[in-house]
């Protein structure tokens, strides 16, 4: 099992005098600054699903094998030119799993079934619609090209070709691939472990009592669900309350335990802000003013050599900080590379003015061709999150975008959600 080496502890960084930091720049530091933290393992295919491939994979046998039937039918050797043609039938056929044991002589023919591989002396077959057959001899119209309806060896795929590329995220489809190949294990990289934990006194369990002034824990559910269909590990770091000590012994618990550790709630630098002033303690932290709406600072920062995503308290701010920053910096520690999210122009079915100066995400859906966002652009309204389908973004200028213009929508399932 191989490990890649830790992340440093001042890969979170600014340049010095940076104040509101462009959503871009912001992105493209991240990208550089950071790297695969999971380690490689071999596993067999079974196994294989969802996880990242640690190296490129060449295949171990070509696909097919060999030269084979694409359809039922009669084979030999072609070309056939054009006319009527007969030809003598001999005796025998190939099958897929029974190949033809002899040698077809030039001038005759073999009955042949789809995907048997192609007998000594045939490189062209037709199909059995096409011929009449009286159990010696089969008669038919050419002309036919040397190699109809039949397949060449290794036509898909040639044995050591490289058939997955490092940080491939394996799919069904790649497991059908990687079995015609003759690979029966895959070097993979170890799920990513993300631990998610929520933070506040005013945060109760969903199920017990909620006193006055207090909410319930809305952000740890939707986390742990955001990050597991993104292919993640999400592991539940439970609650901890304003209280220094015992959130500092969560973070030590946590950080010999995950690769990542997701934190909402006490983010920015206020009075009750306890992770940040934690953070600013005993570890190694950065506030990132983004230009950004939703959103307010995103503090990161390494505890005991593990990286911590702090997002804000509020739900909506949380998500969409999760989808833009989060999710592609996570999707690169665990391997998979930097994925950026795969947007579309559509015409939009608001209307909206935009002063200059923060980058935009409203909740947003497509009807009857239109993409609609929320009624109310509030960060409260965690209702427009379940509502929505996806996200419109607009960009740092000034914009006046009036029904009929194009917008650019991300679906959330750009997210890989």
């Amino acid at each position: 099992m191989i490990k890649p080496p830790p992340l440093r502890n001042d890969c979170f960084a600014l340049p010095a005098g940076t104040h509101w930091t462009p959503v871009a720049e912001a992105l493209a530091s991240l990208r550089q600054r950071l790297s695969p933290v999971t380690a490689a393992e071999m596993l067999p295919l079974d196994q294989a699903l969802g996880r990242v491939l640690a190296a490129d994979v060449t295949a171990l046998r070509s696909n097919p094998p060999l030269a084979n039937t694409a359809v039922d039918g009669y084979g030999f050797a072609g070309p056939i030119p054009e006319g009527p043609q007969l030809l003598p039938l001999i005796k025998g056929r190939a099958a897929a799993g029974i190949p033809f044991d002899g040698t077809v002589p030039a001038g005759s023919a073999i009955r042949v079934l789809t995907g048997a591989p192609l007998p000594q002396g045939v490189d062209t077959v037709i199909l059995e619609e096409d011929v009449n057959c009286d159990g010696h001899q089969i008669a038919f119209h050419g002309s036919l090209k040397k190699g109809a309806n039949a397949r060449r060896a290794g036509e898909d795929v040639t044995a050591s070709d490289v058939v997955f590329a490092q940080g491939r995220v394996v799919t069904p489809a790649d497991l059908a691939l990687a079995a015609a190949t003759g690979l029966s294990q895959l070097p993979l990289r170890q799920q990513l472990r993300v631990g998610v934990l929520s933070t506040g006194d005013e945060l109760v369990e969903v199920g017990q009592a909620a006193g006055a002034g207090q909410i319930y824990d809305a952000n740890r559910p939707m986390l742990l669900g955001l990050l597991g269909q993104m292919g993640f590990a999400a592991v539940d770091l439970g609650r901890v309350g304003d209280d220094r000590d015992a959130l500092e012994a969560r973070l030590n618990s946590a950080a010999a335990d995950v690769d990542v550790i997701v934190t909402s709630g006490g983010a920015s630098a206020g009075d009750e802000d306890h992770v940040s002033a934690l953070l600013t303690e005993k570890g190694a932290i950065q506030h990132w003013r983004i230009a950004l709406k939703p959103g307010r600072p995103l503090a990161l920062g390494m505890w005991e050599g593990t990286p911590i995503f702090g997002l804000p308290g509020n739900p909506v701010a949380a998500l969409v900080c999760t989808l833009i920053f989060a999710r592609p910096a996570l999707g690169l520690m665990a391997g998979a590379g930097w994925a950026e999210p795969l947007g579309f122009a559509v015409a939009a079915g608001f209307a909206k003015r935009k002063k200059p100066g923060r980058r935009e995400y409203l909740r947003a859906r497509i009807r009857q061709g239109r993409v609609e966002t929320f009624a109310s652009e509030g960060s409260g309204r965690i209702s427009g999150l379940s509502w929505a389908e996806g996200l419109v973004e607009l960009g740092e200028g000034a914009v006046d975008i009036q029904p009929g213009d194009l917008v650019r929508f991300l679906p959330y399932s750009s997210f890989a959600l």
